[in-house]
């Protein structure tokens, strides 16, 4: 899962970077809204994708918070395609797919609190020096 996490979120920030510098300068065929949706996909996907690199670390440094990593993991991939692509989708077809942008956030979220929980069960760090 680490090797999958560290490319996959690597991969979809790349793209966001692409989709922003291929959107951003472009005026003509979309509109004002259209631009906003883009700006906020490419933005919640490129954090996200960095949380999801972060994930991919994680898993080597606690391992014993596998499980629970594997879960935000995939709940910050899930967002990214529920999320962005619902409003990639919108932006760029015209269709609305606004009941979906909901379920990507609630995957962030749950993302998130499955980072918090594996965080909250890792041990101290030790007090005791070592030469």
């Amino acid at each position: 899962m680490q090797r999958f996490f560290f490319i996959i979120g690597s991969l979809l920030a790349g793209l966001s970077v692409a989709i922003g510098a291929a959107t951003g300068h472009e005026t003509s065929s979309l509109g004002e809204l259209a631009h906003v949706w883009v700006a906020k996909a490419t933005r919640y996907q490129f954090y996200h994708s960095l949380a999801l690199i972060a994930v991919a670390i994680s898993l080597d440094v606690w391992q014993g918070q596998r499980k629970v990593l594997a879960v935000a993991g995939c709940c910050f991939i899930g967002g990214i395609f529920c999320f962005s692509g619902s409003l990639y989708f919108m932006a760029f077809s015209g269709i609305s797919a606004g009941y979906i942008t909901p379920l990507g956030g609630v995957f962030f979220l749950t993302g998130w609190l499955a980072m918090v929980v594996a965080g909250s069960k890792l041990a101290p760090p030790s007090t005791t020096l070592t030469n």
